[in-house]
């Protein structure tokens, strides 16, 4: 039997959008390198990224229990 190579997976580093290696030997994945890891943690940090969120509700429209009320 031939021995099957098995081909490294490769993914888009989600900083700079280059080759990155997606196996347990990258220690920074899926980032392709610390740098990008920090650049996206500085990006984090200085709150550059956001969840969008739904505005808050009127607490007129809120029952006791904080629930929307049905009208």
């Amino acid at each position: 039997m031939s021995e099957q190579v098995v081909k490294p997976r490769l993914v888009r580093c989600p900083q700079c959008g280059g080759d990155s290696v997606f196996a347990p030997g990258n220690k920074w994945r899926p980032f392709c390198s610390e740098r990008c890891r920090q650049i996206d943690l500085g990006a984090w940090a200085s709150e550059s990224f956001r969840v969008p969120a739904a505005p808050p509700q009127d607490p007129d429209e809120l029952g006791s229990d904080g629930q929307t009320l049905m009208h």
